[in-house]
């Protein structure tokens, strides 16, 4: 990276440091919705139909309103300052992509692995890859308008989180509550890594 830098600057230009961070969550939870909320640039999304061919293999009970499912990743960006651009990755909600998370992940400073209360258990999957990796993580719990409002203590019980991995009450469509939970992030990281935690 440093002589990425130094290449840069010597042409006169400044490029910035980018940071990978990862939105998950299982399918429907909301992560292609984060990713467009935040993005500061017109996201990447790689949004399919569902159509009859998931039948049987895409479980949609408890979103059954939903029309599309994300077949490969979702894309954006924020510029924090001229140094600095995080770069979010929205990995695949289901089960037949997975695939696709090991080269997603790699490089990976953190992961927000969204919640979604009325499929709780579909972060299972989500929150294991992360703590057999080593990948710090925070859980976002997304209040959709229909579901039903569980304490942060009662849905950590739920997933069994660690006392130390932080969690958050968010709306997924709001780029302020966005912000929120990366802001979590990235403080929870600077923590695990004896750094001093960035004031917003």
């Amino acid at each position: 990276m440093d002589s990425v830098r130094y290449d840069g600057e010597r042409r006169g230009r400044r490029v910035p440091i980018a940071l990978k961070i990862l939105v998950a969550g299982g399918f429907g939870a909301g992560k292609t919705t984060l990713v467009s909320a935040l993005s500061e640039v017109r996201p990447l999304q790689t949004e399919e139909i569902l159509t009859g061919a998931g039948i049987g293999t895409d479980d949609i009970s408890g979103v059954e309103t939903k029309s599309t499912t994300t077949v490969a990743m979702d894309f954006g960006r924020i510029t924090i300052n001229d140094d600095l651009q995080l770069y979010l990755f929205g990995t695949p909600g289901q089960d037949r992509f997975w695939f696709l998370w090991d080269e997603l992940a790699f490089g990976a400073l953190g992961a927000v692995v969204l919640a979604d209360t009325r499929r709780l258990a579909d972060c299972f999957p989500s929150i294991d890859y992360f703590e057999q990796r080593g990948i710090p993580f925070v859980v976002g719990v997304n209040c959709f308008d229909d579901s039903r409002r569980f304490s942060l203590e009662a849905v950590r019980r739920a997933l069994d989180l660690d006392p130390d991995v932080p969690m958050v009450l968010c709306d997924a469509r709001d780029r302020q509550s966005g912000k929120t939970v990366l802001i979590s992030l990235v403080e929870h990281v600077a923590r695990q890594r004896g750094e001093p935690v960035p004031t917003p």
